[in-house]
């Protein structure tokens, strides 16, 4: 099996037939679908029963249903990662979908690399429903570089659609903090972009709009909710090559979140006393974001 499309949900059992349309869609069927249910307390469980019976009457794709306790996004992620049976794995959140030649295009572009251990996968473009594309694109059809380089060498902006080796994934597992239920995407694919390289590809395969309620919505106060892994992800930059403006914007949001930490002795990433000077500012940052969640 090529590809895992893997679906991590949480009440968003109104969205999950359009999805699995999108997916009947598709003009290649060489995939499974991973659905992991981070504890939906809607009938999610009976919207999926439901899609399961329909696509086994039409001998279609595997479906894979697993329910777990509510834990995050990255939490679910990882168990998917585990259940996966493809080479490939890729993250389709549950309410967004995939046009009908998204597979077909990542299956041959895959094989473009795919007996270079150099690369951890591909990656290509993002659009709305409508059909607008989300972010500037590639400045040319082709790109091989890693994550790192893509956002700050060649100054790419937007969401991405990563599709990773599933052993890769497995590789680099998101770090699961105990009460915390958020963990930045941007943490594991910046680790693996300092090991591995990506074919990247100036088209697009994946639809999503940003609906209300998701992460995209309240991203400053999920966040502040997960203060250790928020602030490893902006220390961890703090080491890598990127532009000086990149590394204060960084720590700024270090010290914004790292207040947000009640027991100290539980930080996981101390950053260089070099950047203490910005304390200040990520302080009033810190202030601001109270006030804003205070009025709402």
């Amino acid at each position: 099996m090529l590809i895992t499309i893997f679906t991590p949900t949480y009440n968003r059992a109104t969205f999950l037939l359009k999805l699995y349309k999108s997916l009947c869609y598709q003009s290649i069927k060489e995939f499974e679908w991973v659905i992991v249910d981070d504890g939906s307390t809607d009938n999610t469980k009976e919207v999926v029963a439901e899609i399961i019976k329909n696509n086994e009457a039409k001998n279609s794709f595997k479906i894979n249903y697993i329910e777990k306790s509510n834990g995050g996004k990255h939490t679910a992620i990882n168990r998917g990662v585990k259940e996966a049976k493809g080479e490939l794995f890729l993250i389709l959140d549950s309410d967004d979908s995939l046009p009908s030649y998204a597979l077909e295009t990542i299956s041959e572009k895959y094989k473009e690399i795919e007996n270079d251990n150099s690369f951890a996968g591909v990656c290509g473009l993002m659009a709305h429903h409508n059909g607008q594309q989300i972010g500037s694109g590639l400045p040319t059809e082709i790109i091989d570089t890693d994550a790192i380089s893509l956002r700050f060498k060649y100054h790419v902006i937007g969401d991405l659609l990563e599709v990773f080796r599933t052993d890769v994934m497995r590789e680099f597992p998101f770090p699961e903090i105990k009460g915390e239920r958020f963990c930045p995407e941007q943490l594991v694919w910046f680790r693996i972009a300092q090991k591995y390289k990506l074919h990247c590809f100036n088209k697009i395969v994946y639809y999503r709009d940003y609906l209300e309620g998701g992460l995209t919505d309240k991203i400053i106060k999920i966040r502040m909710k997960s203060p250790i892994a928020t602030t490893i992800c902006y220390g961890e930059m703090l080491d890598l090559h990127i532009p000086i403006k990149s590394k204060i914007k960084a720590a700024i949001n270090y010290w914004r979140f790292y207040f947000c930490i009640g027991d100290k002795s539980k930080i996981r990433k101390r950053i260089n006393l070099l950047w203490v000077g910005l304390l200040p500012i990520g302080w009033a940052f810190h202030i601001k974001d109270r006030i804003r969640i205070n009025k709402k």
